[in-house]
């Protein structure tokens, strides 16, 4: 599981890699995109900042919940092997 998700991680990365190339070599950057679509960097990092005020409590809150039954779980688990 673990590597198939690495490798998915690197598939996407050098794909990211080629087709930035390619737009570099055509004189394309990333701000001219986000400028054609109507978004700012810094409008992206907002979004990104609340998000993360956002999510950030609701993950706190559900692992004061989930944490303790995790353990739990697990003590009780029969032995392997």
């Amino acid at each position: 599981m673990a590597l198939r998700f690495a490798t998915t991680c690197l598939k996407i990365i050098v794909a990211s890699l080629l087709v930035g190339l390619v737009l570099s070599a055509l004189n394309i950057t990333a701000e001219q995109v986000l400028n054609d679509v109507g978004v700012t960097p810094e409008k992206i990092l907002l979004w990104m900042q609340s998000g993360i005020k956002w999510a950030l409590p609701n993950i706190l809150l559900g692992s004061i919940v989930i944490v303790p039954v995790w353990i739990v779980i697990y003590l009780f688990r029969p032995p392997r092997g």
